[in-house]
């Protein structure tokens, strides 16, 4: 591997980052960029370890392959990318400033005369091309997408403590919900006092805005909580995570009000089984499609494969929703350190919905499950 030539700092860098940019860096070195041009705060943060959203503001981290890093941001959010371990150079810009003029300036001061520029297809918006393209109009354009995507996809192991953290407290928010469940309760009402409780744990945020839907409601698979009121022989769907550290968990678990149905416990049994189909299949080397056709044969078999509406699961860390997609066309073969869901489900409009959905990391010989809360029908 060609080595970057500049020296890792070790000041106030943990050195998991220090690592992903020397990785970065020298990939930029292979490919001859120039620089690449970052702007996704999933990504920035990733390699920098600054967690920032500066909405409609721009926020950038420039990654070189012979020198250190900069990063641009908001001059309200300077110092506290500094206090976030970036030990490298943050340039401020103030909402009176162009920050485009600052970045300009600062790769004039560096010498840079850009021949080839990695940025991320999907997230650079046309606007900020336009504005770079004119600070380099000669420049080749190139994607960092992929390679940052490859780096993402393999946790380390303080990624995977801090994962299994937010695991245990999604875990604990399902047993929050479930413990209130009762007749006439609103969706809403599960939500608030899921929240509330969470934030009193110290919880810092949700990983998506969280969901519970009763009824036929929970039919619907991305479906939003109202005022609907749970009452006695509904499903209740519950779909939540918790954020830890910048990582996200994801888990789905459903229950019945009081009394379960004979067809509701069929439902129940073969997505349960269908779930643990799809853990067990989960293997090193093994292809993505695998997965979900082993949740997916169990359904078919119990004659609900319409009802099965969505892949069976999806990569999860940085951002609730990442690399890999576990779908019936993916032939990637897992690998040790891959982190997603299993999350198979099946929704009768006449009936209600039921989704099991677990954590799950991949290991040299097979899984291991993050979230652990009961997957046996409870009934409430």
């Amino acid at each position: 591997m060609i080595r970057s030539k500049w020296t890792i700092t070790k000041k106030g860098r943990k050195g998991t980052m220090n690592q992903r940019l020397q990785a970065f860096s020298s990939w930029l070195q292979q490919q001859h960029s120039s620089f690449a041009f970052i702007t996704s705060s999933a990504n920035v943060f990733y390699l920098s370890g600054f967690r920032c959203d500066p909405h409609e503001r721009l926020l950038a981290l420039l990654v070189f392959p012979d020198s250190e890093p900069a990063l641009v941001c908001p001059q309200m959010e300077a110092p506290r990318a500094r206090r976030s371990g970036f030990g490298y150079t943050v340039i401020g810009y103030d909402d009176s400033t162009d920050p485009w003029n600052e970045i300009r300036r600062h790769l004039e001061a560096r010498g840079i005369k850009a021949v080839s520029i990695a940025v991320e297809k999907n997230d650079l918006s046309f606007a900020r091309f336009e504005r770079l393209s004119a600070l380099f109009p000669n420049a080749k354009w190139h994607d960092a997408e992929e390679k940052l995507r490859q780096l993402r996809l393999i946790k380390d192991e303080q990624e995977m403590k801090v994962l299994r953290q937010a695991a245990k407290l999604a875990d604990k928010a399902i047993e929050i919900g479930v413990s209130a469940i009762r007749p006439g309760v609103t969706e809403l009402e599960l939500v608030a006092l899921i929240e509330y409780e969470l934030k009193k744990l110290g919880v810092e945020g949700m990983s998506f805005p969280t969901t519970v839907l009763t009824g036929a409601k929970s039919a619907d698979p991305h479906g939003v909580p109202g005022t609907a009121a749970v009452a006695p022989g509904d499903f209740v769907l519950f779909d939540l995570g918790v954020i830890v550290d910048g990582y996200c968990s994801d888990i789905t678990r459903t229950v019945v009000c009081q009394t379960a149905s004979d067809e509701q416990r069929l439902i129940y049994d073969t997505v349960r089984r269908a779930q643990q189909a799809a853990i067990d299949a989960c293997r090193p080397q093994t292809a993505m499609k695998k997965i979900d056709r082993a949740a997916r044969n169990v359904i078919e078999q119990a004659g609900y494969g319409d009802y099965f509406t969505h892949r069976v699961g999806h990569g999860l860390g940085i951002e609730i929703h990442e690399y890999p997609s576990l779908h019936g066309a993916n032939n990637e073969p897992l690998a040790p350190g891959m982190v997603f869901t299993i999350e198979p489900g099946i929704y009768v409009p006449s009936i209600g919905g039921v989704r099991i959905e677990d954590d799950v990391a991949v290991t040299d010989h097979g899984v291991e499950v993050l979230t652990s809360f009961s997957k046996e029908l409870i009934i409430v």
